[in-house]
């Protein structure tokens, strides 16, 4: 996901080093007293944490309509609020099964009962984005409380009303040693991602995950990274052209573009490329006739990302790309609008390397399009660029399409549509490489945020490191000799067959 700055790292009126750090030890001494929470306990917390959300529902919809200056409602309760109950009451429904200890049944056949524990981490860090503040913030965090732990949030500054909406909100609800809401800008961000929490979780953008990544490593805290990418989509020779276009066009003004896992470029067979775009700006016209007056437009987040997504277009047109306007000439030309933040959506053409928009996230309501005659050349490119974090398909499950898979790495796929390994409660979700490391919803992000002990007892007369200190006999160094020996024979004989 992209990201910019808004202020310099030491501008900031939000907590200091002092009050987060106060939080934080006082949250890691209830934990010590409450280590192992009960299943009932877990679900009181996630209980308030939802009711302090839904509560407040319309406060919140509207904060976010003023900080985006045009976000529909509807939609922000639908993607930041009403999608994610389903998932919270799997999780909820699923926390004591989850936490139970599971024993060990080939240890205790070897004479070595052993079970292993689910120990929540201690003190979790969330830090949350601006694109779906909400959601992505929440989502984390109840994940994080199903497993037992304390949880610190620090909530993005880019939407400031709403920040100050959720904070309010939990604090009605929340004792500041279950949840603690922390509010401020860069610098309070880096002096939130070097505490010494117990897990870190971060959504934003590779750039600032760097900076997560590596205040976290000083305080060797395991770090979940939720990142972004340029998602790559292919449509296959033979897909229906009109439903890809319609499909694509819809994902990639999900929230106006600024989805990590929205479409980000599409490779479309050279000889359909002009009926897809075709298609592709028929679609968007039907969907916003008056684009750039219309209440269901998402306007750009600010003016430092307006800009940067204008930079991007204005610098492929400069270097050569065509950039064909997806509604009518009469809405774009009234667009760019710095005082709404809005972009004409927009499909480009004739992107090359040295082009901005080739390598950076767009995260606006403009894709890439580029032709090819050979599905392998698509393939090499995809994958010769860092992971996204979704990749897309459209066309039939068949030899192709499992070239695609094979070939290509990311953190998800989804055949036909945007996203949809993302809606299954127990379906891991996260990135690779670039696009992210670890995973959670549902399961796993109960594990993401547990320590799993193994707990061994002995049921032998001999102590374990008997093998390991004198005496060293003679004999035993033959059975050792014969031991190696028989080894090679076994591993000769299955690789010689």
């Amino acid at each position: 996901m992209t990201e910019v700055q808004t202020s310099p790292p030491d501008a900031d009126d939000g907590a200091t080093s002092q009050q987060l750090g106060a939080i934080f030890h006082a949250q890691r001494a209830a934990q010590r007293r409450d280590s192992a929470p009960t299943a009932a306990r877990r679900r009181d917390r996630i209980d308030r944490f939802v009711l302090a959300l839904l509560e407040n529902a319309d406060e919140l919809v509207r904060a976010l309509e003023a900080d985006f200056g045009s976000r529909p409602a509807l939609f922000s309760f639908r993607a930041e609020l009403l999608g994610m109950l389903p998932s919270i009451e799997h999780t909820r429904s699923q926390v004591e099964e989850w936490m139970a200890a599971v024993p060990v049944v080939e240890a205790a056949a070897a004479g070595i009962p052993t079970f292993l524990e689910k120990k929540p981490k201690g003190v979790v860090g969330v830090i949350g984005p601006w694109n779906f503040p909400i959601q992505l913030t929440a989502q984390p965090a109840i994940e994080a409380l199903a497993a037992g732990n304390r949880v610190m949030i620090k909530f993005s500054e880019i939407p400031s009303r709403t920040a100050e909406v959720f904070a309010r909100a939990v604090a009605r609800r929340m004792d500041p040693s279950e949840v603690a809401v922390v509010l401020g800008g860069p610098a309070t961000a880096a002096a939130f991602s070097d505490l010494p929490f117990d897990h870190l979780f971060f959504t934003g953008s590779p750039a600032v995950g760097r900076r997560v990544a590596a205040a976290a490593g000083r305080n060797l805290v395991p770090v979940t990274l939720e990142l972004g990418g340029k998602n790559p989509v292919v449509v296959a020779r033979g897909s229906d052209l009109s439903v890809a276009a319609e499909r694509i066009m819809g994902n990639r003004m999900v929230n106006g573009g600024q989805l990590c896992l929205c479409p980000d470029y599409v490779f479309v067979p050279a000889e359909s490329v002009e009926e897809f775009v075709a298609d592709y700006v028929a679609r968007m016209s039907e969907a916003f006739p008056d684009y750039a007056t219309s209440p269901e437009v998402v306007s750009i987040i600010n003016e430092p990302n307006h800009l940067r997504v204008v930079g991007l277009i204005d610098d492929a047109r400069a270097k050569g790309a065509t950039v064909v306007s997806a509604i009518p000439d009469h809405e774009a030309a009234r667009l760019p609008d710095a005082g709404d933040r809005r972009i004409a959506p927009a499909v480009v053409l004739g992107v090359t390397d040295d082009m901005a928009i080739a390598s950076e996230e767009i995260f606006g309501p403009v894709i890439v399009v580029y032709p090819y005659d050979d599905l392998q050349d698509a393939i090499d490119h995809i994958a010769d660029r860092p992971h996204p974090l979704a990749a897309y398909w459209y066309g039939p499950d068949g030899e192709q399409y499992r070239r695609f898979l094979d070939q290509t790495f990311s953190g998800g796929v989804t055949r036909g549509d945007m996203a949809l390994h993302l809606a299954m409660h127990d379906v891991p979700f996260g990135g690779v490489g670039q696009s992210g490391t670890g995973y959670y919803h549902g399961r796993a992000g109960f594990d993401e945020f547990t320590h799993v002990r193994a707990v061994a007892t002995s049921a032998s007369p001999v102590r374990a490191s008997a093998a390991g200190t004198p005496p060293y006999t003679a004999d035993d160094l033959v059975d050792a000799r014969d031991t190696v020996r028989r080894a090679i024979d076994a591993i000769t004989s299955r690789l010689a067959s």
